[in-house]
């Protein structure tokens, strides 16, 4: 399914929300190619844990990361059932496995939280800060930290975005 990628109303950025079990994480809907159901990845020996494998994705090679796995949870069990997001940072290509993908949320400044202090390192290189809407709390995944650690020959390494 291909996404909108403009901006929400005046003030306000769109997210993609997430679920991976029963925590909701978010990605600005600009960094978003496509929202593809799983496909079996071909595994990469040596590859860490988290790098379920590479998917082609129209004749491009694209590493797919298990999102789980990457904050330290258990990794995925695939069914058909998960998906897969295909974001683009920095020209970079990555697909992140989640559980499923919950809906298209505008959020402004007002909405924005920092990621508390007391919070590990390795969150903060994450979770860019918390978005609190309603009753609810969505993380804010910073998408360049989760590319930085996974590139393939064709694609360079990136900073943060």
């Amino acid at each position: 399914m291909a996404l909108d990628t403009e901006n929400g109303p005046e003030g306000q950025t769109e997210y993609i929300t997430f679920r991976i079990g029963e925590e909701e994480y978010c990605i600005e809907i600009t960094l978003v190619r496509e929202i593809r159901r799983w496909t079996n990845a071909t595994r990469l020996p040596h590859a860490p844990d988290y790098l379920k494998g590479v998917v082609n994705l129209r004749g491009a090679v694209v590493p797919v990361v298990d999102f789980s796995a990457r904050l330290g949870g258990p990794a995925t069990e695939t069914t058909a059932r998960h998906t897969i997001i295909i974001v683009e940072s920095g020209g970079q290509t990555i697909g992140l496995l989640v559980d499923a993908v919950s809906d298209i949320l505008a959020a402004g400044e007002e909405h924005m939280q920092p990621t508390p202090q007391i919070a590990p390192r390795e969150v903060h290189e994450i979770i860019s800060g918390l978005i609190v809407v309603d009753d609810r709390i969505l993380r804010r995944v910073m998408v360049g930290s989760l590319l930085s650690e996974v590139k393939l020959d064709d694609q360079p390494a990136m900073a943060t975005a």
